[in-house]
């Protein structure tokens, strides 16, 4: 199973350390880092707005749980946002890169 993971960071340092763990600890095939974005979200009874960074994490589901840890270990939120949706289609070829770049840091393709 394919995964895209959507993970929000407090500034672009903690997103590029967090992406670049991943990538290097063979967590996930790819990511990308985009913001800053603006998050509108409700914590401990109150509306808050604060800049973010997101990053769209490219993984398989079999790594899921050891990133989703990783991610917690790397983070400066008590509760960071870890969202994995299932891709449901794409290229062959894309697709079978995202297996191997996901599969311990040892394969992945140029």
């Amino acid at each position: 199973m394919h995964m895209v993971v959507f993970i929000t960071a407090g500034g672009r340092g903690e997103a590029e350390k967090i992406g670049s763990t991943l990538v290097e600890e063979g967590l996930a095939a790819c990511v990308n880092a985009v913001g800053p974005i603006t998050s509108v979200y409700r914590w401990k009874g109150r509306v808050e707005r604060a800049e973010e960074h997101l990053l769209i994490v490219k993984t398989v589901g079999d790594r899921l749980g050891e990133l989703t840890e990783r991610v917690k270990s790397l983070h400066s939120y008590s509760v960071p946002e870890i969202i994995a949706l299932r891709i449901e289609g794409g290229s062959a070829e894309y697709l079978r890169w995202l297996e191997e770049g996901s599969a311990g840091g040892e394969k992945g393709q140029d």
